[in-house]
């Protein structure tokens, strides 16, 4: 069965992905003034990442930011402008925090917590400090490399290489048979019951449809047809971009679980699936969904709920 795009109607996203939701401007013309930039740093607020991606969330589900003067009367070092909303400009920094204070979470126990605004901060200051963790050398000649651009590039001290940050597309794609079965596998390491739809990497020289139909031959070896896009996702672990997609295939044909990647791989009907929805915590006996705050929750849940 060959793969082609597919233009026609058919269930959505319920909603928008949890960590695509973004209200900050991102003002790329004040990066390159904003590393001596005084005055916007003045009437700014600073977001406090640790190392495991986590930041402080109030008791009313806010991001706590501080105030930027609290880090000095510049930019601190390893600041990163995350952008302006009114008169307030936004930055995260990269925290010592070990753990030990209470309030602290990341983007998956979190996420879901907060509102638009938020949201996107944390999603992408957890993104762009990661970044710059591992861009610390030129991938040309090796030499240290140094944040420029408000942190939004770096630039090499050897060959004046100028890297920007990465993102990773990868495809993840709600497999239907059209009517009211839908194809969930789960890997060895998630919790007991948990199953989820499919998703892989995008390779070199790879369009997103043939990403689509590779994937899901790889790892449960059916073939699929009438691939439709969805939506997408942020999703910095450590920074992919989510593809959200939707295919059909026959569910008589029989399934063949990727060694040591897919554990077990099955049909569902969709009254299973709704039981899990509307169940407390996302689960039934036999399968528990993953979190609201993934784009697969938002596309299993788009699925379960239309009416064609």
């Amino acid at each position: 069965m060959t793969s082609n795009v597919f233009a026609g109607t058919g269930f959505q996203l319920d909603s928008a992905p949890l960590l695509s939701r973004s209200t900050v401007d991102r003002r790329e013309q004040l990066r390159d003034v904003a590393d001596g930039g005084a005055e916007l740093w003045a009437t700014g607020k600073v977001v406090l990442v640790d190392a495991k991606g986590r930041t402080q969330i109030d008791a009313g589900s806010r991001l706590v930011a501080h105030p930027a003067g609290d880090f000095g009367e510049r930019p601190a070092p390893g600041a990163v402008l995350l952008g302006v909303e009114g008169e307030v400009s936004y930055w995260a920094l990269r925290s010592d925090h070990d753990g030990a204070q209470d309030g602290w979470r990341d983007l998956r126990t979190g996420g879901a917590l907060l509102n638009d605004t938020d949201a996107g901060l944390f999603t992408t200051a957890v993104g762009l400090l990661g970044w710059h963790d591992n861009a610390r050398y030129c991938a040309v000649c090796g030499a240290a490399t140094t944040r420029v651009s408000a942190g939004w590039a770096r630039r090499c001290t050897g060959c004046d290489r100028e890297e920007y940050p990465r993102t990773d597309p990868a495809v993840i794609c709600l497999v239907h048979d059209g009517e009211d079965r839908v194809l969930l596998a789960r890997q060895p390491s998630w919790p007991a019951e948990r199953y989820s739809v499919l998703a892989g990497f995008v390779e070199v020289g790879e369009s997103l449809e043939a990403c689509v139909a590779r994937e899901i031959a790889e790892e449960v070896g059916v073939a699929v047809d009438e691939v439709r896009y969805l939506g997408s996702q942020p999703w910095p672990f450590p920074r992919s971009l989510m593809l959200g997609f939707a295919a059909i295939a026959d569910p008589s044909a029989p399934l063949v679980p990727a060694d040591g990647e897919i554990e077990d791989a099955r049909w569902m009907h969709r009254d299973t699936v709704l039981a899990a929805l509307q169940s407390e915590g996302g689960a039934v006996d036999g399968l528990r969904l993953p979190p609201s705050v993934s784009i697969a929750h938002r596309m299993i849940r788009g699925w379960a709920t239309w009416q064609s």
